[in-house]
């Protein structure tokens, strides 16, 4: 078939049923939408507005809803490029006073300047220029070219032979550059450990800074010496008594030289920029600053490099005037943070939050940004052994965003937003890919993270919209995955509410979706207790876990510790009794049933502790002479008892929490323990672990 002419493309365009019922679809969805926002108020419509962004995300933009998507418009900060030279300095008498023309790239000198753009422009086309001239020349007098480029040869055989009698020389004397006596500079001069002794003792008395200028050269030449920098700074030989010394000393000397103090601020930083004294400390600064990341990429230790970092966090004030610099320093910071353990990732932290909080905003969004993608990023598969890292990495992010909440607002405002159009996706389509991506680490700990970071600062700050908006997407993961194989993400959906409602103090249900985990059944219950399992170790449970009395006893055991956290934050409320009459008549029902004695046992006792503090809030409610419209004497309702713990639900809860933190300790210590090995012939029984942990439980507390 030909392709069509204009006229009849034209004519399907417009009359092709398949298009015709398209906009008839259009045009009634619009309809529908006008008519609903009609009598509303601007906040109403606000609203519906952004329930229609949820509701029309078509099932094709699965893929196009990233959970950092909003996040990424300061990548292109993160990619900034640090021009300038990264050469030795010349140790001439004469030469240390140099111009920054020379040194310096003046795209750092000023940050700010707009027109840097339009000097590149202008100098590209003097260049232009200049080359059609030489051109020019090049024709009307060949023979003139051929006697420059003879001369130009003749001039690279000179350099290339230079370098290589420098470089026979300095292997000849020297040796490695760790040796014990001397360390070699960039440019091919030796120093004794003699003459290093001296020069650190004229920089520390006297601040000299022709000195100072060559243990910077040496500096550099230890810190670019690739993977055996390591050794360099373990040893004892004068390079290594170079390099320790220029960072423990390097910050102090160049304050010293500027006269600025420890509390020095970014401001003075850069009015000093102008000043003569900056423009001769301003090479050696820099030359510090780079050598130093450098460094951070050549050595591995991570002693090393904890301490290295900590100096460089030393001289965070000097890097107001290397914006380019400091982009590179955060970027290395945030990698040691995720991927660096104990002080080196604690270190890596500490600089972030300076660089976001001594200078401007736009550094503030870049690692606030950057925190959150850096934590989405390294949750997508999470071990065991990495969780402790990972609830680390979560709390560094909560206290980074409490530095400036009003953009931490907005920021949370957005992330949360995507989580509601994934959840709303989800819940419309029932899209494989789309359930799939809710249940998943990534989702349960942005989730996390969210819900963390309400409770933190819901006392401070009014972050009520956030937490009714948090409120509906748990209870709406509740519903999306109601099955027993989602054990532990129904687990994790209650602890998060119970959370939230310690926080704020404000009443959630969550008795009946911890009641749902009771109900849990299974076709055939087998008789083999089941491989240990930790129910925090994954979001969805293996099949063949279901099938054992392990998966009954932890239905069990963990209803009753979710329902024992909301019952003990309510414990003292004089609305007790009736908060707790429907979840006892559920776990009578389900005490009745059961065949499992373990389970009776714990539902048996557990059933007694609750009735023992609703008696005895009965007993008090009894006594008090005020209604109930009187708010404030409700409020102070059984404080006495409640601060000092002498409610009977409370001593129970305690010790149920002790047990319940040791019964996880000896999982974790059984699931290490085991070790997959392959049998033949007859099956060796699995760890019962579990059980007997539960068992143990119960009978002490019997």
């Amino acid at each position: 078939m030909g392709k069509l002419g204009k006229k009849a493309r034209k004519f399907a365009k417009k009359n092709l049923q398949s298009v015709m019922k398209r906009q008839r679809k259009q045009k009634s969805v619009f309809k529908k939408r006008a008519t609903k926002k009609e009598g509303r108020g601007d906040r109403a419509v606000e609203e519906e507005s952004t329930q229609q962004t949820i509701d029309s995300v078509q099932v094709e933009d699965v893929g196009a809803l990233s959970f950092d998507a909003m996040f990424n418009e300061h990548d292109s900060d993160m990619a900034g490029d640090d021009s300038g030279s990264d050469g030795y300095l010349s140790e001439e008498a004469g030469c240390v006073d140099m111009d920054e023309g020379k040194t310096e790239n003046n795209l750092e000198d000023s940050p700010e300047d707009t027109g840097v753009s339009v000097k590149n422009i202008i100098v590209f086309k003097e260049l232009a220029t200049q080359k059609k001239k030489l051109d020019r020349l090049k024709e009307k007098n060949p023979g003139f070219v051929k006697y420059l480029e003879s001369k130009k040869s003749g001039i690279h055989s000179t350099k290339e032979y230079n370098q290589s009698s420098d470089a026979d020389e300095s292997d000849d004397d020297s040796g490695h550059l760790n040796d014990e006596d001397g360390a070699i500079l960039g440019i091919g001069k030796l120093l004794s450990s003699s003459t290093v002794d001296s020069l650190c003792q004229l920089v520390k008395d006297q601040h000299d800074v022709p000195s100072l200028v060559r243990l910077l050269n040496a500096y550099r030449a230890g810190s670019h010496y690739g993977a055996k920098s390591f050794g360099v700074l373990r040893g004892t030989g004068s390079l290594a008594k170079i390099m320790i010394f220029v960072l423990h000393e390097a910050n102090d000397v160049f304050r010293k030289f500027l006269g600025v103090s420890n509390s020095t601020e970014k401001k003075i930083i850069l009015e000093l920029r102008n000043s003569a004294t900056w423009k001769k400390v301003k090479p050696l600064i820099k030359l510090y600053l780079r050598s130093t990341m450098f460094l951070l990429n050549e050595v591995t230790d991570s002693e090393i490099l904890t301490f290295v970092i900590e100096r460089l966090r030393a001289s965070m004030i000097f890097y107001a005037a290397f914006p380019s610099l400091l982009q590179r320093l955060i970027k290395i910071s945030f990698h040691l943070w995720a991927k660096g353990k104990g002080a080196l990732s604690v270190q890596s932290f500490l600089v972030i939050q300076n660089a976001a909080a001594m200078f401007n905003s736009d550094w503030f969004d870049t690692c606030f940004d950057k925190a959150y993608k850096t934590i989405i990023g390294h949750c997508k598969f999470v071990d065991p052994a990495f969780f402790e890292h990972l609830q680390f990495l979560k709390k560094s992010f909560i206290e980074l965003g409490s530095q400036d909440m009003q953009k931490s607002l907005r920021k949370a405002i957005i992330s949360i937003r995507q989580l509601a159009k994934i959840l709303q996706l989800g819940l419309q389509t029932k899209q494989k890919e789309a359930v799939k991506r809710i249940c998943s680490w990534q989702y349960v700990n942005c989730i996390d993270l969210w819900v963390e970071f309400i409770s933190v600062n819901i006392h401070d700050y009014n972050l009520l919209p956030l937490l009714h908006t948090m409120i509906q997407i748990i209870n709406g993961v509740a519903v999306l995955f109601p099955g027993p194989r989602y054990l532990p993400l129904r687990v994790k959906t209650v602890q998060w509410l119970n959370l939230l409602s310690s926080s704020c103090g404000t009443f959630i249900p969550v008795a009946s979706l911890a009641l749902d985990i009771l109900e849990y059944k299974i076709d055939k219950e087998g008789q083999n207790p089941g491989k240990d399992f930790n129910l925090s170790s994954d979001v969805k449970l293996p099949k063949h876990w279901m099938k054992s009395r392990n998966f009954l006893e932890a239905c069990v055991f963990s209803a009753l510790e979710l329902l024992a956290v909301h019952f003990a934050q309510w414990g003292y409320h004089i609305s007790f009794p009736d908060l707790a009459t429907i979840p006892l008549i559920h776990l009578k029902k389900f005490h009745e049933r059961t065949s499992i004695e373990s389970s009776r046992r714990m539902v048996k006792r557990f059933i007694d502790q609750v009735e023992q503090n609703v008696e005895f809030v009965h007993k008090k409610r009894d006594e008090v002479a005020f209604s109930p419209k009187d708010e404030q004497l409700v409020a102070s309702f059984l404080q006495t008892e409640n601060s000092s713990g002498n409610l009977p639900f409370i001593q129970y809860y305690r010790s149920l929490i002790e047990k319940a933190a040791s019964r996880d300790l000896l999982l974790s210590k059984n699931l290490s323990s085991q070790e997959p090995k392959k049998t033949k012939g007859k099956k060796q029984r699995p760890s019962n672990g579990a059980i007997n942990a539960a068992e143990e439980m119960e009978m002490g507390e019997e």
